[in-house]
């Protein structure tokens, strides 16, 4: 089964913050990971507990996307794209709690 993805207008602000380097990189990595199997737990995505952000977490070296699953419109929805630093998570220019 083949998923279409799609960003949410805050999930393109959030890339917009990045290099384009890192842009690239992130895009490129969701297309691979996120168009089959997107709701299966692997080394790099897992489903999240219970948030206001988004059920599932894709990391990309010290990227987090955040995305829900529409199993019945096979679509990912990106909600956000966030940054680690250390042990904090940057989204939205801001420290974010999960």
């Amino acid at each position: 089964m083949t998923f279409e993805i799609r960003f949410t207008l805050e999930a393109l602000e959030d890339l917009r913050s990045f290099r384009k380097r890192e842009r690239s990189r992130i895009v490129d990595e969701v297309e691979n990971q996120l168009k089959h199997q997107t709701n299966e737990e692997t080394r790099n995505r897992k489903r999240l507990r219970p948030n206001q952000l988004a059920e599932w977490e894709l990391r990309i070296d010290r990227f987090r996307v955040f995305y829900d699953v529409e199993l019945g419109e096979n679509q990912v929805k990106i909600e956000a794209v966030g940054r680690k630093r250390g042990s904090k998570l940057i989204i939205h220019g801001e420290e974010y709690q999960l």
